[in-house]
């Protein structure tokens, strides 16, 4: 039995996704004409799913790629646990050979299980975890909320998915996402299993 429907997605595209560029907590950038056909196309397809309530990051890029379904009336949150990962002095930097060579070092450093590890000025996985646990918890507070939207960001989706199925944080990797994926999970009151696993077939 069902208890619980969460229907999990990336924000749709922005600048800096397109030019390469890392982009955290740091960065409250708008979506692209690129993110709100993106958009619109998810609203196309799932538009019609009778949500309960929908919940999103601090950082607007997350409530303008689902604005449309705002725009019908469900109630929606903003928690800061959804927030994405802080990059730190990454963030807005140039895409540089350097630049590229810095961010891959952190995250074999996370696949290697130095889970700690951080940029200056930014945050590590661990410390994302504790924010998205607390976040969860607001989620799963609330039984009555049987079909629920989550928007979110990719860092910050690929730890959350680690969390939800009970997986350690090294395996972050094994969830691909592009701008506007969905991964849909459901709670059956002991467990999390994904029925849809990164569908990006509303983007096609």
């Amino acid at each position: 039995m069902t208890l619980k429907t969460l229907y999990i997605v990336r924000h749709g595209q922005t600048e800096l996704n397109k030019l390469g560029i890392v982009q955290g907590r740091g960065r409250d950038t708008d979506l692209n004409d690129e993110g709100r056909r993106q958009a619109g196309q998810f609203f196309d397809a799932y538009g019609k799913v009778p949500f309960d309530k929908i919940y999103i990051s601090k950082l607007k890029r997350t409530q303008q790629s689902i604005q449309q379904f705002i725009d019908l009336g469900i109630p929606f949150e903003k928690l800061s646990g959804l927030d994405e990962l802080a990059w730190g002095i990454l963030e807005g930097q140039p895409s540089t050979p350097a630049n590229r060579s810095a961010f891959l070092k952190l995250i074999r450093n996370w696949l290697d299980g130095k889970l700690d590890s951080k940029f200056e000025g930014g945050e590590s996985p661990n410390e994302v975890k504790e924010r998205q646990l607390e976040a969860l918890k607001i989620i799963m507070s609330h039984p009555d909320e049987k079909e629920v939207l989550i928007c979110m960001h990719g860092r910050a989706m690929r730890l959350f998915m680690c969390i939800l199925l009970n997986k350690p944080l090294t395996e972050m990797e094994s969830f691909p996402h592009q701008n506007l994926v969905l991964y849909k999970v459901t709670w059956d009151g002991k467990k999390y299993e994904i029925v849809d696993f990164n569908n990006a077939q509303h983007l096609r």
